[in-house]
């Protein structure tokens, strides 16, 4: 019989012992055994401290989103054959869509976010700078580097594909290595994937690892560097979580647990409607994708009690028509359970004993293209409760199946009650046209649940369902979903991460960081700034800039042009009775003021103005005030070559525009695209001549004598 393999120490290598017999979820013919007895798992972790982790952390950013976007693209061409090896897990085509291109497209999202929302470092600077003292040569930064141990990811058997890829996407940008374990009963899908990810040969020898079978004393060899992520029961959570090697190496551990998650009928969303509609249609998908094996399905259907009859013929309607069978027949939109012993595990018949059948049951079993009796099949049940506040077992129990309690509620109240009933649920959805519903059970529910769907028709059109975590937003929930996170965009990177914060002087910090903070050494030259290549400018580089005296016709122009007539700006009488007390220049007058101070108009390396952020108007500008802006060079990240694209960077210029008194009146960041000297032939261009000519001139002679001053009214500084 076939061996599923594991991965191990840059090896495929077979399982020693009888192991675990796979099975086809529709045929229930055996598809392979799996075991993991004989690896060496402190052997593994060793070498993914060792040899993968080092690799990792010597990439930036940048380097490690590229490989994640190029395996995205390996396994986006290769995805045929996962799809043909998932069916044997019970998976419909959409099902498999969920799960196989749900998990390639989470490593696109995060190849994308690791190249726009980290900088080309190999870390992450968080937040900016701390004042620490009165005279501002003591700060604090906190920066974010990866952790040097292993990411340990055990995962759920629902989802073999999305599961192993949107863990490892988030440890490998995080520059972590990974070792997976999938759970036993669908490895074998996790294996498939695995090999083409080996044999890609994208990602860094010992970057990533794999196991099939138990996890034997895996967790024994944990340190204080390691991670620990697991999706699946919370019973299972409650023992990982009490391991010795955990408790004593404060492990860092992240749990998304399955729970008991609701969807609400508004109380406004009456039959007929169309909130109502959508309601039925999300509830019945949710019980019937997957054959409602997914930790984020409906479990508890909360329906205004004058709207029971009506939920329950309309949910009982639409469930007869899903024919459940055999996955690869044209029509069936259900197929089994993952395995033969999942439909011991659904818990149906405890629920039974508090409620009452709506729909299904094991009698209503209609099977198309397979045997029911050897393949996983389960039938979709809908039950009810009339006492729900009484009943605590549809609140208790998981039916983790294609099994749904509907459960009435009189007043919004109590709907919310019952929502935190649950005890932590990963998401909760409501339907309603009503926002002040929207806002009452939001903020209502919130803190039981990670993550809250909220449903009309203005926004059913693109919503992507209850059931379905993102990249973007984070997945996990409180209480008994385990009290985790995991992807949310950046904060799932970070999870990997340890935050660590600095002390010291500014300028120090700056070494340190790459990123200039206020304080610290300022570079200036006869070269005006955007005159210089990207390669060419250097952190801390500063320009201070000539002034400009504000005038009424400065004032009375930028409101015709703007269309901004604002009283504090036009009107004397109301101004003097404003917390101004007399007319003040515009804000975006200040920043065009001051941009016309610093920008060179010539063409040059600077290509655009890509964008402005941070900003504060901190102090008003009279008519009558003179105002010159000092430009510093505080942060570059390069930008990905694209075809046909000229070669450039990002330079974030730290910006403040002060009064005579030389008091802030505006702060910003603004980011410029700068040309990349790669590619050009400088030595025939007439802007090299007019830079070497500059270099060589006197400073008293030179056009741009006036960027080299400390504070306007002080001597120059000429710098060699």
């Amino acid at each position: 019989m076939t061996r599923i393999q594991s991965y191990a120490v840059g090896e495929w290598v077979d399982g020693a012992g009888t192991g675990t017999t796979l099975y086809d979820a529709v045929t229930g013919e055996e598809i392979g055994v799996a075991s993991s007895e004989g690896l060496d798992f402190g052997a593994m972790l060793d070498f993914g401290r060792r040899t993968g982790g080092p690799a990792l952390r010597r990439l930036t950013f940048h380097q490690r989103a590229r490989m994640l976007k190029a395996l995205a693209q390996y396994l986006t061409a290769r995805k045929e054959e996962f799809y043909r090896v998932s069916s044997f897990t019970g998976a419909t085509r959409g099902d498999s869509w969920i799960d196989i291109d749900g998990g390639i497209g989470t490593l696109f999202a995060y190849a994308s976010r690791g190249r726009r929302e980290f900088p080309d470092e190999t870390f992450y600077v968080d937040g900016g700078p701390e004042a620490l003292s009165k005279g501002g040569s003591f700060i604090g930064r906190h920066i974010c580097v990866p952790l040097e141990g292993v990411a340990v990811q055990i995962n759920a058997f629902n989802f073999p594909v999305w599961g192993m890829l949107e863990k490892l996407s988030t440890a490998f940008l995080a520059g972590m290595p990974s070792l997976v374990k999938p759970a036993t009963v669908t490895c074998f899908l996790t294996e498939v994937v695995a090999r083409a990810i080996v044999e890609s040969n994208i990602l860094p020898a010992g970057s990533f690892q794999l196991v099939c079978g138990s996890a034997g004393d895996l967790l024994d060899h944990l340190g204080g560097q390691d991670t620990l992520a697991f999706t699946g029961s919370a019973a299972t959570a409650r023992q990982l979580r009490s391991s010795p090697a955990i408790l004593e190496h404060n492990v860092r551990f992240n749990q998304e647990a399955d729970s008991l998650n609701f969807s609400m009928l508004g109380p406004d969303a009456v039959a007929g409607s169309e909130e109502f509609d959508l309601f039925i249609k999300e509830v019945a998908k949710e019980m019937t994708v997957k054959a409602g094996q997914k930790c984020t399905a409906i479990r508890r259907t909360l329906v205004p009690a004058s709207l029971v009859d009506d939920v329950a013929r309309a949910l009982g309607k639409r469930l007869a028509g899903v024919k459940v069978g055999n996955p690869s027949l044209e029509g069936v939109r259900m197929g089994p359970l993952a395995g033969r012993s999942q439909r011991r595990k659904t818990n149906t018949e405890k629920l039974r004993r508090a409620t009452e059948l709506l729909y299904g049951g094991a009698d209503s079993l209609d099977v198309v293209g397979a045997d029911p009796e050897k393949g996983a099949f389960f039938p979709a049940t809908l039950l009810y409760t009339g006492a729900p506040f009484e009943h605590s077992e549809p609140h208790d129990i998981e039916a983790f199946g294609p099994v749904n309690t509907v459960m009435p509620y009189d007043t919004l109240d109590e709907a919310i009650e019952l929502a935190k009933l649950g005890k932590g649920s990963l998401v909760g959805s409501l339907f309603t046209a009503r926002d002040e519903v929207a806002r009452e059970v939001a903020l209502g529910t919130a803190a039981y649940h990670g993550r809250l769907m909220i449903v009309n028709r203005h926004s059913a059109k693109e919503s992507t369902g209850h059931g379905s975590p993102l990249p973007h937003l984070v997945h996990g929930g409180p209480g008994r979903a385990g009290g985790g996170e995991e992807m949310g965009g950046v904060r799932g990177v970070l999870h990997y991460m340890q935050r660590t914060a600095l002390q010291g002087a500014p300028q120090t910090l700056t070494a340190v960081t790459n990123e200039w903070s206020k304080g610290a050494a300022e570079r200036l030259d006869r070269v005006h700034p955007f005159r210089k290549y990207f390669e060419e400018l250097e952190i801390g580089e500063t320009l201070v800039t000539h002034r400009r005296t504000v005038t009424e016709s400065d004032v009375v122009n930028f409101a015709g042009i703007s269309g901004d007539f604002f009283y504090a700006h036009m009107d004397d009488v109301a101004a003097r009775e404003s917390l101004f007390e007399r007319r003040v220049a515009h804000g975006y007058f200040v920043l065009s003021a001051a941009a016309g101070l610093f920008v060179d108009p010539a063409p040059g390396p600077v290509l655009a103005n890509y964008g402005l952020e941070g900003l504060r108007f901190v102090k008003p500008v009279y008519i009558g005030d003179t105002i010159h802006a000092r430009l510093t060079c505080k942060q570059k990240t390069i930008k990905e070559d694209r075809e046909g694209q000229i070669p450039q960077g990002v330079v974030h210029w730290d910006v403040e525009v002060r009064n005579q008194d030389n008091e802030p009146v505006a702060v910003y960041t603004i980011l410029t695209l700068v040309r990349q000297l790669r590619g050009l032939d400088l030595a025939s261009s007439d802007q090299q001549l007019e830079r070497a000519l500059v270099s060589e001139a006197p400073a008293e002679l030179s056009p741009t004598t006036r960027v080299a001053r400390t504070e306007p009214g002080s001597a120059p500084v000429r710098v060699n």
